[in-house]
């Protein structure tokens, strides 16, 4: 007989659901005094009953007891046993469209009608096809809202430790662990070995090692337990002199250091042959020391180590021996502490076998460019160092070519080898001074110079010339050879002399192949800015409308990108060493910077505010004049008792009357037309000109005082900020020419101006073939000069005499073209 129940598809379904709600419910209700009985087992199962004074254990177990039957009581208390209708109600939540809801509906209306019936029938067949995709739904107690400190957890952990490690010797009755299962018949034991962590070794564990031999890194903390009555085990090892152990001798800790035998004695004892397995101390070597860009010191250096390396370290000691000494280097040199720098380790990867390089900038130390000692060591996690072979070199150290800043450094490293040098460096700092009106590339030098003279002699008659004092003046010397060296030279013509100047001294003197590439960067540098200012220049130089000579100055354009194929090469040829013919090739780009010319600019028409430029710049020539004057008679003053005398102070004043009347004249020049005026860079450029006039009146100010060091700052300051004006107002005018350019260029395209050469003044449409041969010389043939430099290699090559790598070289240069 078919079923009437209309929820008979998901019976199966609704009494799992149902019974998962029981099994909800009653863990809601019963997991605190489950929990609590739990903990209970627990503490008995250790034994910590028996740990307890007098009957506290007693009232311990009372109130145990008391709380687990609260705990009980109120859970059964609230436990209700879930109906069908709540089962069917939470089956029906996961379906969609609640089709046991549907199921157990009736036809409320028009019973009477077959369609409506019909209809109805549909429903209910579509419901019930829905209702067999029911599952049960599993129990959600969600304990842990109801258990925030999750005590639960930690019962079941208890329970979980219990059954493992709970020692029947300790009135436990639930261990069940090799060792304690042994205890409850005789003794046991356990043992452990644990490698040192930076070996990366996992440990041991000696109850399951069922060969008789084995191997451990050395360091490794052998750990033994043994549970019974004290003295039924015994240990005997000769991997280490000492064992440490509790009172009782049930728990011992050592370390193997050396291979040996491992024996516990006694009932389940057992023994091995343990191999100790040496932590080899860390290899390194380096070299060779070398001199980086800016007198760097590089060092490249190697290190092995069987478990990597933690560190690692460079002594460097001073090589008295193979000094040359002489000058500020005959006296003992004071005892200064050996240099030690520490050595770069990989950041990532493994430190077993790596490559590192040391560098480290000593050009302030007083050992550099001297001959040194130098040690390497690495060292491992265990302690262990190991050392390099000493490697002996010079300690690289900045380089200085300017004679007056070589001078000082060399005085500097006197004063830093021994104080007894400090008269001595006294008296060649005057002999550098004598006679030198206009030897300096910095013109303040003398002033500094004079000013270190007078720091050695007050000290040495006073106080003494004490350590702090020797190394503020080695300070000082050096910040004044840097100003020899480099300069603060604005123009970039000055800039581009001296670039040539200390090349030049390179190539007599021989260079590294870094400083080569240091002084030739230099150089670019220096043409870059020198044909920059060549090209702002353009506007302001010549007869614009004179055009007779043109043709002659566009056949001597030569290129930014010819100029540097040209330095390419010099700087090829003194890499080779081939310093003669780079020294011809130099000598031919000297001549070529000195006669270049750029093309200017298309168009006759003066440039808006011309006479305003060349006032300012007659405004600055008169300041440049001003400020010389200032300091000559600075130079004078020091070079007397420091007081100006009658005749200085009426110098002083007619300097500070014509700073004020420079200061008027730049206010009113201010007032006139301007270049480019109502743009931003005019603008800047008018800001500018109010700050040298400022600086002007506090130039004076500072002459009426007679503070001539002041005055000669604020001069200082003038210039830069007329210069500054004037490059504004410069930029404003070009701006202001390519705008008119850029609106008569339609009309100058169909006149044809400017057909013949683009704007880097080549031909148009023609294929330079100076270009493919790489000639920089303007009106040379390339084919010319090809010609000659193939018939110069074939005669050297001919020459049996020279050396069989040259001429293998100039072979391979025959076959290559």
């Amino acid at each position: 007989m078919a079923s009437t129940d209309p929820l008979a598809p998901v019976s199966r379904a609704l009494a799992l659901t149902r019974a998962a709600m029981v099994v909800e419910r009653a863990a809601q209700a019963l997991w605190l005094p489950v929990s609590l009985a739990m903990l209970g087992g627990v503490a008995w199962a250790f034994g910590l009953h028996a740990r307890l004074p007098g009957d506290a254990a007693l009232w311990v177990t009372g109130a145990l007891v008391v709380a687990i039957l609260g705990t009980l009581g109120m859970g059964l208390w609230r436990f209700r046993w879930p109906t069908r209708a709540e089962a069917v109600a939470r089956l029906d939540r996961t379906l969609p469209g609640r089709p046991l809801a549907a199921l157990l509906d009736a036809q409320a209306i028009n019973t009477a009608d077959a369609a409506s019936r019909g209809l109805w029938a549909a429903h209910v067949a579509r419901m019930t096809e829905r209702a067999r995709a029911a599952r049960p739904v599993p129990p959600a107690p969600h304990l842990a809202r109801r258990d925030p400190y999750a005590l639960r957890l930690v019962a079941l952990t208890g329970v979980a430790v219990a059954l493992l490690f709970a020692a029947p010797a300790q009135n436990g009755a639930l261990g069940v662990y090799p060792g304690a299962a042994g205890a409850a018949s005789g003794p046991s034991w356990e043992g452990w070995i644990t490698p040192p962590a930076y070996t990366g070794r996992p440990g041991l564990y000696l109850n399951e090692i069922e060969r008789d031999a084995f191997e451990v890194p050395q360091g490794s903390r052998v750990i033994l337990r043994f549970y019974g009555p004290p003295g039924a085990l015994t240990l005997e090892q000769s991997l280490d002199l000492g064992v440490q152990g509790d009172e009782t001798g049930q728990a011992l800790e050592f370390d193997a250091r050396r291979s040996g035998r491992l024996a516990i004695l006694g009932p389940n004892g057992r023994e091995w042959r343990v191999t100790v397995a040496p932590d080899a101390v860390p290899t390194i070597t380096g070299g060779p020391v070398s001199r980086g860009r800016g007198g760097v010191l590089e060092l490249p250096f190697d290190v092995t180590d069987d478990n990597g390396a933690t560190l690692g370290e460079a002594v460097i000691t001073l090589d008295l021996a193979a000094l040359d000494r002489r000058f500020g280097l005959i006296p003992d040199p004071e005892p200064r502490d050996p240099l030690v720098l520490a050595l770069p380790m990989p950041m990532s990867g493994p430190r077993t076998a790596f490559s590192e390089t040391l560098r480290e900038d000593l050009s302030l130390h007083p050992w550099a460019n001297l001959p040194v000692r130098i040690r390497l060591s690495a060292t491992d996690a265990a302690g262990q160092t190991g050392e390099s072979p000493e490697i002996t070199a010079i300690l690289p150290g900045r380089r200085f070519f300017e004679p007056a800043a070589r001078a000082l450094i060399e005085l500097r490293r006197d004063l830093l080898w021994n104080r007894l040098n400090a008269r001595r460096s006294a008296q060649l700092m005057r002999a550098i001074l004598y006679n030198a009106e206009d030897r300096f590339t910095y013109e303040q030098a003398p002033v500094l110079i004079r000013g270190a003279v007078a720091f050695i002699e007050t000290r040495l008659d006073g106080d003494g010339f004490t350590p702090e004092a020797r190394d503020e003046l080695a300070a000082r010397l050096w910040d004044l050879a840097l100003l020899l060296e480099e300069g603060e030279l604005a123009n970039a013509r000055e800039r581009l002399r001296r670039a040539q100047d200390r090349l030049d001294e390179a190539m007599r003197n021989g260079a590294s192949p870094d400083e080569i590439a240091e002084l030739m960067d230099e150089l670019r540098e220096a043409t870059r800015d020198y044909m920059q200012m060549l090209a702002e220049q353009m506007p302001e130089e010549g007869d614009q409308s004179d055009q007779r000579d043109r043709g002659q100055r566009e056949s001597q354009t030569i290129t930014q990108s010819q100029i540097q194929e040209l330095m390419d090469q010099i700087q090829q040829l003194m890499e080779e060493g081939r310093m003669d013919e780079a020294a011809d090739l130099m000598a031919q780009l000297n001549a070529l910077l000195e006669n270049l010319q750029m093309q200017r600019g298309e168009g006759g028409e003066p440039m808006p505010g011309g006479e305003a430029m060349e006032g300012l710049g007659d405004t600055l020539n008169q300041q440049q004049g001003l400020a010389d004057e200032t300091f000559r008679n600075l130079q004078e003053q020091f070079g007397e008792n420091g007081e100006p005398g009658k005749d200085e102070a009426q110098a002083q004043e007619e300097l500070a009357r014509r700073q004020r009347d420079l200061a008027e004249q730049l206010r009113e020049q201010q007032l006139g037309e301007m270049p480019g005026e109502g743009t931003e860079e005019a603008d800047q450029g008018l800001d500018r000109l109010e700050e040298a006039q400022r600086a002007m009146e506090g130039a004076a100010e500072a002459l009426e005082e007679g503070d001539m060091q002041r005055a000669l700052e604020r001069q200082a300051e003038a210039m830069d900020a007329l210069r500054e004006g004037l490059r504004n107002f410069r930029e404003a005018a070009e701006a202001d020419r390519r705008e008119r350019a850029s609106t008569e260029d339609g009309q100058r395209q169909a006149d044809g101006e400017g057909a013949g050469r683009d704007p880097l003044g080549r031909q148009r449409g023609e294929a330079r073939e100076g270009d493919r041969f790489g000639s920089v010389v303007p009106g040379l043939d390339p084919r010319d000069r090809a010609r000659e430099l193939m018939d110069e290699i074939r005669r050297r090559l001919a020459e049996r005499e020279r050396p069989e790598d040259e001429r293998d070289y100039l072979d391979r240069l025959i076959e290559r073209f």
